[in-house]
């Protein structure tokens, strides 16, 4: 006779069901991967790596450029297989791609059964539940948002820091850019919302926050209250976070109220991402900026004169249409006179569906190729001589842990976004503040020794 735990042990227990996401692209791409994760792991789903095993794998994507995009349809080509293997698997693709290629994915790539749009992320768990009852393609794409998402379970991939979107989309239309396109129009979450999540996330041990937005600068532009000011100082009022930072700005819309907040908090960040993208007026016109460079410098300099020693860096794009011998050279004088902290550097690439992609006078990518290299090695040196001047000082750390080359050395991040490397003494915790003392400075990082309180 069968004993009850003998039988018990028996029973066919509920099969484990996983899931993979692959995320391309910025930060925000990154947050909407978190808010997928939460929504899958609320109705039973378990995160795994390893794409063999997985029941849904979901890809979010990018298509800031061409480039990124030919990536991700090798990626998609690459599940091929793994759908033949296993019938039941749900293949879904999500993020900007989706948004602006929709049901040309699945011509493209029969084996796919979800395309769901940036506007419809918090959908995800009705339309999984379409998929498997009806074991067909499901198309989600809205053209614009009709109201702000609701909130959905997040699960973050780390434990210190936290991404927290303030607001979607962009009104900019700069001429190169298709993320308004595929992002939509600027929408704010209220105030309050906001406030309310970082509350939570401090109670949950999170020490650093970074709000997100296409351009954080125009929040609350799209209704009546609050600005990115007031945001700031709302936000600079929570106890349990020692850091806020955030991104991306945009120099049109940075102004005074902003600064002063900045100068006034304990917990912002001095630290300053203004992309000017080129040191060209006729560039920047083509561009659709909507700044000159003598705006731009005007406001570099209430900057450094509001708050001495903040950090400055930003974004360049080399090779746009039209960009002769000596607007290039405008660019590398620009860069040279404002200092930048670092600056993130990129080749321009036609994008389709971009005013930019059309414009006459494209330059070969030898020639663009060759002036990348110019700014690069010019604003290494700059940056080398910028952290040079730190050496011998003591800087504020937050421990994020082990370096990811040496296990014996901690690493951290300054609130001007500079990553510094120490030997391990025992006393430091991860998510805490420490003191190091910088003894020698390289380009892109800082090395030192921790300083006992």
């Amino acid at each position: 006779m069968m004993t009850e735990d003998k039988y018990s042990s028996q029973i066919q227990q509920p099969q484990a069901k996983f899931f993979t996401t692959i995320t391309y692209g910025c930060q925000m791409n990154e947050n909407d991967s978190e808010r997928l994760a939460g929504q899958l792991k609320s109705i039973g789903y378990e995160h795994s790596d390893n794409l063999e095993k997985a029941d849904i794998i979901l890809i979010n994507t990018c298509c800031v450029r061409e480039s990124a995009e030919k990536k991700i349809y090798g990626k998609i080509g690459e599940l091929k297989r793994l759908k033949a293997v296993n019938p039941n698997l749900i293949i879904g693709i999500t993020g900007c791609m989706a948004q602006k290629d929709r049901e040309k994915l699945f011509k493209k790539a029969s084996h796919i059964d979800l395309v769901m749009g940036t506007h419809n992320i918090h959908e995800l768990v009705k339309l999984v539940r379409e998929v498997e009852a009806s074991k067909g393609k499901v198309l989600a794409v809205w053209d614009q948002a009709e109201r702000m998402a609701p909130n959905v379970p997040t699960v973050r991939r780390g434990r210190i820091s936290a991404w927290v979107p303030i607001m979607y989309g962009c009104n900019n239309f700069c001429t190169y850019c298709i993320v308004p396109y595929v992002r939509g129009r600027e929408r704010s979450r209220p105030v309050e919302d906001i406030v309310d999540e970082i509350r939570q996330l401090g109670k949950e041990g999170f020490k650093e926050i970074t709000l997100l937005g296409q351009n954080v600068n125009s929040y609350g532009k799209d209704h009546d209250g609050s600005d990115f000011a007031d945001l700031l100082s709302a936000v600079d009022a929570i106890d349990s976070i020692e850091r806020i930072r955030y991104m991306t700005s945009h120099p049109r819309d940075m102004n005074d109220k902003v600064i002063a907040a900045v100068k006034d908090s304990r917990k912002i960040c001095r630290h300053f991402h203004l992309p000017i993208q080129s040191g060209s007026d006729e560039i920047l016109r083509r561009m659709n900026r909507g700044y000159t460079t003598g705006y731009y410098r005007e406001l570099v300099d209430k900057i450094r004169q509001a708050i001495p020693g903040a950090s400055l860096t930003t974004d360049l794009i080399v090779g746009f249409p039209g960009e002769t011998d000596e607007l290039f050279a405008e660019t590398l004088n620009f860069m040279k006179e404002i200092e930048y902290d670092a600056a993130y550097t990129f080749l321009y690439s036609q994008r389709s569906g971009t005013p930019a992609a059309t414009m006459p006078d494209q330059l070969p990518l030898a020639v663009k190729k060759a002036r990348l290299q110019q700014l690069m090695q010019a604003q290494n040196e700059i940056s080398l001589k910028i952290n040079k001047r730190l050496e011998q000082t003591v800087v504020e750390v937050l421990v994020e842990g082990p370096s990811k080359t040496d296990d014996h050395k901690l690493m951290g991040r300054t609130g001007a976004n500079k990553i510094v490397l120490w030997e391990k003494q025992g006393p430091e915790q991860v998510g805490q503040l420490a003191r190091v003392k910088v003894e020698t400075a390289q380009t892109w990082l800082l090395k030192g020794r921790l300083v006992l309180l």
